[in-house]
């Protein structure tokens, strides 16, 4: 059991879920819009995202991954496994482009796939309906919804985590108090 195991949990509600969905696009505009090129374009290591990259990812899920799987899960239940999602595919689809033209981009796929959605009418019931993961086998509907809230919270932590890092060296002794940095060791 993990150190948070006994702390309360939420349970899935749809209502909710949208809730958190439909504010990250203006957090990354808030966020992210008119820095100096360093904050969004350096990572923190090899082979991880920076702000950009993440919302290049970001607008790739809206595309290939949410929507996509809960149509899939609704028409084929776990008759044929969903199709690979490509983590990567934002790399060619964002070169040459602006963070402001992503941000736009994400912002209206982000809208789009909330419409589509609220179009499906699910009920509690269809939460429960399964679809086979390529490479995790039975998931549920349920699990694929809240797992895009997490996924988008996830992404948020990673930009923070990846902008603090870039000052890792000039906290001094106060990285000791600041859990979202590497220990040095």
């Amino acid at each position: 059991m993990g150190e948070h195991d006994d702390a309360p949990r939420m349970r899935f509600e749809l209502d909710e879920a949208r809730q958190l969905l439909a504010r990250t696009p203006s957090v990354l505009r808030a966020w992210l819009v008119g820095l100096d090129e360093k904050w969004v374009r350096n990572n923190y290591g090899p082979d991880m995202f920076s702000p950009f990259d993440v919302v290049g990812h970001l607008i790739h899920g809206e595309q290939a991954d949410w929507i996509p799987r809960a149509k899939w899960i609704l028409e084929h239940g776990e008759a044929k496994p969903f199709e690979t999602f490509d983590r990567f595919a934002m790399f060619e689809h964002s070169r040459g482009r602006s963070l402001v033209d992503l941000i736009g981009e994400f912002e209206r796929l982000r809208a789009a796939s909330l419409r589509e959605l609220e179009s499906l009418h699910l009920v509690e019931s269809d939460l429960a309906r399964a679809g086979t993961h390529p490479a995790l086998g039975r998931v549920t509907l349920g699990q694929l919804l809240a797992t895009w809230v997490v996924h988008d919270q996830n992404h948020l932590h990673q930009i923070a985590k990846c902008m603090a890092f870039q000052y890792r060296g000039e906290v001094g002794a106060w990285r000791a108090y600041l859990p979202l940095l590497p220990r040095e060791g």
